[in-house]
């Protein structure tokens, strides 16, 4: 029994289909997306950028035979100014119908992946979730996250937005602080390829208690101000930064580090799982359900 998923995000469309009783990759297929060129000021997604969507969905549709999987589109559709009928071209021309996912939701997933990834002896957790469009957090000690947000601060928007690396520090934790409550002694986790990239990019620091990367706020602050003065071509030359991440690398560290302040953690432990996984999860414990029930 599999179950699988294709993850549609602004750089790529990633279909994963794992094994359901071990959650055991058996095919990993991605192909590159470059959407965050093809929006335009209002917000909405060009052809041009619609038809490499379905390319890259025919591509994943092949790849995966006649195995099942949940295709679902992340912020960069879900909010883009012609949602509707980019998932409606989409069906038409591919044959998948691209599922969304609210923020709160995708919040809910990464919580869920990072419980799984840690285990429960990591105590209550705070989750921090930076991507393009938006912002995921949510916080608890069970299975289910008690606290869960998504606010429109991702490294793209605020990259897009103009402000300065200040105004974009006081926007994060202004609306941070306004809806998302300290949980003082909980453990902090950064899921996304921000957290990741970021982690590498400040020395690949490890956690004591696990096998994971750590990243730490004083290094942020450090490495902010030199990220402000280099060009995007310099920042794509430094460890950890992909070069379709350069661009938005500085929003990126500033999203990351506000986000920690805002919550009170000096330090995040990096969780390779996220979103993607939280879905797979959720899925293999359906599929479960079902199997018991017949």
């Amino acid at each position: 029994m599999t179950v699988g998923v294709l993850d549609v995000g602004c750089f790529s469309a990633h279909l994963v289909i794992v094994e359901r009783d071990l959650m055991r990759p058996l095919v990993s297929h991605k192909v590159r997306l470059r959407l965050d060129r093809e929006l335009s000021a209002d917000g909405a997604i060009s052809e041009a950028g619609i038809e490499s969507l379905c390319t890259a969905v025919r591509a994943a549709r092949k790849a995966a035979g006649d195995a099942p999987f949940l295709p679902f589109a992340t912020s960069c559709v879900r909010d883009s100014a012609n949602a509707d009928e980019v998932m409606r071209t989409v069906s038409r021309r591919t044959g998948v119908e691209l599922k969304v996912l609210s923020g709160k939701e995708e919040a809910r997933l990464s919580y869920a992946a990072a419980r799984h990834w840690f285990g429960w002896g990591a105590g209550p957790l705070v989750v921090l979730d930076v991507g393009g469009g938006t912002v995921e957090l949510a916080a608890g000690d069970g299975a289910e996250p008690e606290h869960a947000v998504s606010l429109p601060l991702g490294a793209r928007t605020l990259t897009r937005s103009g402000l300065t690396v200040t105004g974009m520090r006081e926007e994060v934790r202004e609306r941070i602080e306004a809806v998302f409550p300290r949980y003082d002694g909980a453990r902090a986790v950064g899921c996304s390829k921000v957290f990741q990239q970021l982690a590498r990019l400040a020395g690949d620091r490890r956690s004591a208690s696990y096998a994971t990367r750590q990243l730490r706020a004083k290094d942020l602050e450090k490495w902010i101000p030199r990220l402000a003065r280099l060009s995007v071509r310099e920042r794509a030359a430094l460890p950890g930064i992909s070069r379709h991440r350069a661009r938005q690398s500085l929003a990126g560290a500033v999203v990351a580090e506000a986000l920690m302040r805002a919550t009170g953690h000096d330090v995040v432990d990096i969780s390779p799982w996220s979103t993607k996984e939280g879905l797979l999860l959720n899925l293999v414990e359906r599929s479960r359900r079902v199997a018991s029930a017949a």
